[in-house]
């Protein structure tokens, strides 16, 4: 293993929640072991991401309903496609070579994994965003 790889696994978050047994599913094992710490380690920079998509489409989202917002983060992450494949970039990135040697294997499933993470995880962040519109309508 190179010191590239090296360095890039000693930065990651551990998360005890990431079980891999050995009736794991390969997919399930590397959702669980790269995945989830890779889109943990970037959240700050996935946040950063999303809120200058927001930026550069006008500023909607901040007038939208809850359930409209929810919606707008599955189009942004599903129908966009720049968009998309800018989110997995800040993912793959991070990946060590075995990793992305295992991911493109399978990528296309991986990549609905990586996007239904990235795009939860957005979810969850609904509350930074309606700060984030506070500090917009002053």
């Amino acid at each position: 293993m190179d010191s590239r790889d090296k360095l890039l696994l000693s930065l990651r978050p551990t998360i005890p929640s990431a079980k891999i047994t050995e009736n794991t599913s390969t997919n399930e094992s590397f959702q669980n072991k790269t995945l989830r710490p890779i889109v943990l380690l970037q959240h700050k920079l996935l946040l950063a991401s999303f809120k200058n998509y927001i930026n550069k489409h006008k500023g909607v989202f901040y007038s939208l309903s809850v359930e409209k917002k929810l919606d707008y983060i599955e189009n942004a992450i599903h129908k966009d496609i720049k968009f998309r494949n800018s989110l997995k970039g800040i993912i793959i990135g991070q990946f060590t070579i075995d990793e992305y040697e295992l991911y493109i294997q399978n990528s296309s499933s991986l990549n609905k994994r990586m996007m239904n993470i990235v795009k939860e995880r957005l979810k969850d962040n609904l509350l930074y965003f309606d700060k984030l519109s506070l500090l917009v309508a002053q």
